[in-house]
């Protein structure tokens, strides 16, 4: 267990890291670049638009935070050895495919939220490089969190 909780925490911590990244990434594109020296800015380009970065930065930074608060959970969770995998490995899945999707979403035709054309835009191969990692994703969280749910409420979260 504590190897997995290691593992988590160190990839939680390794997704806000990305997030804080994107942080950077939103202050580029709303000033076009960095103020080195007051009213001197330095030109950065930047891709994509500022609520896409909002969200990368925001989002991942939840998400880094819910794989650290499942890591120190973990001991709580009453989960087999099966089970503590598949939480572990599942929520550091989780974060980085909703990482690639924020990062890759805000370059994509349509935010990355179909493969195809999207009342948000067309699709391209940025598209698919965003949905199809995340797409596991949205139904795995629900799950796991289920599962940790029903594991520390008493259920019999052994397999």
């Amino acid at each position: 267990m504590e190897r997995y909780q290691r593992l988590m925490i160190a990839n939680g911590l390794l997704v806000i890291l990305v997030a804080m990244l994107a942080g950077f990434m939103l202050m580029f594109n709303l000033l076009g670049g960095l103020e080195v020296w007051p009213g001197t800015i330095i030109t950065i380009p930047t891709y994509g638009n500022e609520a896409g970065w909002v969200r990368a930065h925001s989002g991942g930074t939840m998400n880094g935070l819910l794989v650290v608060v499942m890591a120190l959970a973990l001991p709580k969770l009453n989960l087999g050895s099966r089970l503590q995998a598949w939480t572990a490995w599942g929520f550091i899945y989780i974060a980085w495919s909703f990482t690639v999707f924020y990062w890759v979403g805000n370059a994509s035709g349509n935010r990355a939220l179909s493969i195809g054309d999207s009342p948000l835009g067309q699709g391209d191969w940025l598209s698919v490089i965003g949905f199809l990692p995340g797409l596991p994703s949205v139904f795995l969280v629900l799950f796991l969190l289920g599962v940790a749910a029903r594991g520390v409420l008493g259920g019999n979260g052994r397999g």
